[in-house]
Order: C-alpha cells, then sequence, then structure tokens
C-alpha cells in the first residue's frame, strides 16, 4: 500500500515520468542491440575475410541506421510541449541550424570519400599538412594514425577541402623522404649514392627484407648552393604504418652515419 502511495505521489508531481522511463528503456534496448550487431558484423567480417574499407562502410550503414531508429522511436513515445519553444524558436532554431548544417556537412563529405575512394581505410595519406594511415572513417571524422603514434581526428568536410595524396598502392605504403648533405662536403653526388647511399640500403634490406620489405630505393634530387639532395623510398606492406615510422628513421640514421664516415675519412 505504501509503495502504490508512493508511486501515485511520484506520478501526480511529475506526469512526465512513464514517458521518460520508457524513453530511457528503448533507448537501453537500441544501444544493446546496435552492440550485439555491431560484434556480430566484426566476426562476420572477419570470418569472410572483409577488407578494413569494406568493414568500416558496413559499419558506418549500421551507425546511421542505428540513429534513424533511435530518433524514430524517441520522438514516438515522448514529444517535446509546444509551449516550451514560446518565444525561443527563433533562437533556438538558428542554433540548431548552424549545428546541424556542420553535422550535415560532415556527414555528406564522409559518404562522399566512402562513395569515391580517393583512400581506403588502412591506406597511407597525406591531407594537408597532415600524414599518416586512415583507421576509421566515421560519421562526423577520419581517423588518421600518425607518426607521433596518436590517433587524429579529421573533420570530413576538411578531408574533402584539403588535397589528398594517397601514399599505398599495390598493396604497399610507398613512403618518399628527402635527405640532404652540405655542399662543403669532399663528397661528389655520385660518392654519396655509391658509398653512402646505397650500401646503407642494402645493409637495411639485408637486415629487414624479411619482414615482407622491397629494397627501398633512392634518386638524385637536386644540387643547389646549399646542398645536395637525394630521395629516398621506402616499402612497407599496407596496413603497417607502425614499422614505417620505427623503419624509416633508422634508414635515414644508417644513411647519414655512412656519410659522416665518408666525409671524416676524405677531409
Amino acid at each position: 500500500m505504501f509503495l502504490k502511495d508512493i508511486t501515485q505521489l511520484l506520478l501526480e508531481s511529475h506526469p512526465e515520468l512513464p514517458r521518460l522511463l520508457a524513453l530511457a528503456v528503448s533507448m537501453a534496448v537500441v544501444a544493446v542491440f546496435y552492440r550485439i550487431l555491431s560484434n556480430s558484423l566484426s566476426r562476420v567480417g572477419k570470418r569472410l575475410e572483409f577488407d578494413p574499407h569494406t568493414l568500416n562502410s558496413l559499419r558506418l550503414v549500421l551507425r546511421v541506421i542505428t540513429l534513424f531508429v533511435a530518433l524514430t522511436v524517441g520522438f514516438s513515445i515522448y514529444a517535446l510541449p509546444t509551449e516550451w519553444f514560446v518565444g525561443t524558436s527563433a533562437l533556438v532554431g538558428a542554433a540548431i541550424g548552424f549545428g546541424s548544417s556542420q553535422t550535415i556537412n560532415n556527414i555528406v563529405a564522409g559518404l562522399y570519400v566512402l562513395v569515391s575512394k580517393p583512400f581506403r581505410v588502412k591506406d597511407y595519406v597525406k591531407i594537408g599538412e597532415v600524414e599518416g594511415q586512415v583507421e576509421e572513417i566515421s560519421i562526423n571524422y577520419t581517423k588518421i594514425y600518425t607518426p607521433s603514434f596518436n590517433l587524429l581526428l579529421i573533420p570530413n568536410v576538411q578531408v574533402m577541402n584539403n588535397r589528398v595524396l594517397n601514399c599505398t598502392h599495390e598493396g604497399l605504403i610507398k613512403y618518399t623522404f628527402s635527405l640532404s648533405f652540405p655542399q662543403g662536403s669532399p663528397l661528389s653526388s655520385d660518392e654519396i649514392s655509391n658509398n653512402c647511399v646505397k650500401p646503407a640500403i642494402e645493409e637495411f634490406y639485408s637486415k629487414y627484407g624479411s619482414f615482407n620489405l622491397r629494397m627501398p630505393e633512392h634518386y638524385f634530387e637536386s644540387s643547389t648552393a646549399a646542398a645536395k639532395s637525394f630521395k629516398i623510398r621506402i616499402f612497407v606492406p599496407k596496413g603497417d604504418a607502425k614499422t614505417l615510422y620505427q623503419l624509416q628513421p633508422e634508414l635515414a640514421g644508417m644513411i647519414t652515419n655512412r656519410w659522416d664516415v665518408e666525409r671524416l675519412r676524405h677531409a
């Protein structure tokens, strides 16, 4: 009897309580179903060997559908009283309109990236001044694993508005970096190439070639009044950006160490 009285009192003082409880339960059910479907999708994708980009696209579709279902259920259970908006509709409308435009632009941009495929999940890309491996293309953001070993979230609109360089081809990350050597050194460009760069590349490949790496390549880039420059190209399996971040500095160090030895020997 006491419990019934308490319940009656709560309902009288908070008439919207049943709707709020129904809304909370419904959202919890939707969240549980989303988690179950997401985990099932991951298992099926792994069993059928879906590539990461396809799996990412399916997850994105699942999120959009879940969001739509949640909104539909919420509005069917609980609607805000219209009198709440009296006198504030213009301000609220403007705020919602601005926020929604940013969100919608990001969603449209994300769908465009998925359809046009300037890059795919696990590709190594340079987007404007940012570079790294694409880990996920979500509703609002493209997530990039950067050389600082951090995950950077770039709004999809910025992805569309920047120039994109995809460094992933034929199942490999083909990463190019430059090394410069001062003109005041006693070594010619050919001597730097033959005595420093080539031996370092051969040593590097003998050490790491068994890791499914291709032998790096090098090219003479330019000679200015200040320095001679070479481009070094290193090849790493797609999706293995962490290995790239670890080995690229090591190769650069091996080349410069040989240059130091040769420079002192010819001094």
